[in-house]
């Protein structure tokens, strides 16, 4: 009987993984909601972007290439303030918990990037960027990706063919396109 709610389970991620990765956003295309978690485990909330943000998608909090890639949008964040970002916006399919735990890991000083919790997978699969990584993380995963928005339109996404990679996703291939 567990095998059977277990194949029943991979199925339904895989499915769902499937459908909503299947509309990918592209630039020129409005931003969907970006409703999160950021100060309450328990309530989501919608995240207003004002002028350019910078949106950078992760497959896990605390695993080792999003670990390795987030030090340089902290370590950075300065330059791309000078560029005129707003915000940067550290999104993962984790909870709150998680995510809290992974910035103060990151930046125990302290750090004006937002973690978010998109705990439900609603903002990556609205944005088609979403995938089965079920074998390694236990369900579907947003894809690593780095987005430049520009009041509420997508100016620029870069998405890692290879998720374990970071080519065009890190902060200083992001800063040089600003």
């Amino acid at each position: 009987m567990a095998s059977i709610i277990t194949g029943a389970a991979h199925t339904a991620h895989s499915t769902a993984a499937s459908l909503l990765s299947s509309a990918q956003i592209h630039p020129g295309k409005k931003l969907p909601p970006l409703k999160v978690k950021e100060t309450s485990p328990e309530h989501a909330e919608t995240i207003s972007l004002t002028g350019t943000s910078v949106i950078v998608g992760v497959p896990g909090a605390f695993t080792g290439t999003c670990s390795t890639q987030i030090p340089g949008y902290i370590d950075n964040y300065e330059a791309f303030k000078a560029k005129g970002v707003t915000g940067i916006y550290v999104v993962a399919i984790n909870d709150q918990f998680v995510m809290n735990a992974w910035k103060e890991k990151l930046a125990p000083e302290g750090t004006a990037i937002h973690f978010l919790a998109d705990d439900q997978g609603e903002f990556s699969g609205a944005t088609g960027l979403i995938f089965d990584a079920t074998p390694l993380l236990g369900g579907p995963r947003s894809k690593r990706y780095a987005m430049i928005v520009k009041n509420q339109e997508v100016a620029s996404v870069a998405v890692e063919e290879d998720p374990s990679k970071i080519t065009v996703t890190d902060a200083k291939t992001i800063l040089a396109q600003l």
